[in-house]
């Protein structure tokens, strides 16, 4: 019994240090790494209607539009995004593109602190038939080059071929280097919510008529699931029905006004 007691206390002083070196000694659990952002995304969107460069696209009908991209760590980037449109039917009879297919690539870089630039190619595909009789195809292929700061973005781009079908007013011919330049401002206001401004210029080259500027003043609230948008756009061109100007429609009757000053709602959201 004595001896149980000797080897019972023996023990106790052996083990209690141990066990307070131990307790001393576990280190904390260290925070789990956040994951790494995935270089994939997705965006989808419903519009009241689909406006490029403030030209209907489908004759004051909704549109149904959504995308993919992959952004590399090095600032390269591919990406392809597609509506459905109407233009090419309200242009062209008998015409049986319903969709736009765009797909494009470029790299993202830092020239210093918040001036960043980005340049790349865009192509504009039209599957179906969409060649009105001695007319270019709408399919149209830009470079581009952007500045940007923050919340501001000047950007140019220009085509290797037609734009969007248009022929030169004297004798037919591509007008290849016609050119877009735009500034486009987008501010967040906090709280979920946006202003966006845009202003921009297309020239169409050889064919001085369909030349014109739009612009674009609108806000933003991001709901949680998704992003609404309100937007009031307009432009200059030159869509007078009665003077059969180019921006006027007529491939479906009666002739619509391309490029008249509207509003815009939209949802979207981005994944």
């Amino acid at each position: 019994m004595h001896k149980t007691l000797i080897a019972s206390a023996m023990a106790a002083v052996f083990l209690l240090p141990v066990a307070g070196i131990a307790q001393t000694a576990a280190p904390a659990a260290a925070p789990a790494a956040a994951p790494a952002p995935s270089p994939f995304t997705g965006n989808v969107m419903i519009a009241s209607e689909y406006l490029y460069r403030g030209i209907a696209q489908t004759r004051g009908q909704p549109a149904i539009q959504g995308g993919f991209d992959y952004a590399h760590p090095s600032g390269f980037y591919v990406g392809t995004w597609g509506s459905n449109i109407s233009w090419i039917s309200d242009t062209t009879p008998n015409a049986s593109a319903s969709l736009e297919l765009d797909v494009y690539g470029g790299y993202k870089g830092v020239i210093s602190g918040d001036l960043g630039y980005d340049i790349g190619v865009l192509t504009y595909n039209y599957p179906g038939t969409n060649k009105a009789t001695g007319n270019a195809k709408p399919d149209t292929t830009e470079i581009y080059g952007a500045l940007t700061w923050k919340w501001l973005s000047v950007k140019y781009s220009q085509t290797t071929g037609s734009l969007f079908g248009w022929t030169k007013t004297t004798g037919g011919g591509k007008t290849s280097g016609s050119g877009y330049f735009d500034v486009t401002g987008t501010f967040d206001l906090g709280d979920g919510w946006g202003v966006n401004a845009h202003a921009g210029n297309q020239s169409v080259k050889g064919r001085s008529s369909a030349s014109y500027s739009d612009w674009k003043l609108g806000a933003t609230k991001d709901i949680g699931v998704g992003t609404v948008g309100l937007s009031f756009l307009g432009t200059n061109a030159k869509d007078n029905c009665a003077r059969g100007e180019d921006y006027c429609f007529t491939g479906n009757s009666p002739g619509y006004s391309a490029g008249k000053s509207r509003l815009q709602l939209t949802f979207g959201k981005t994944f």
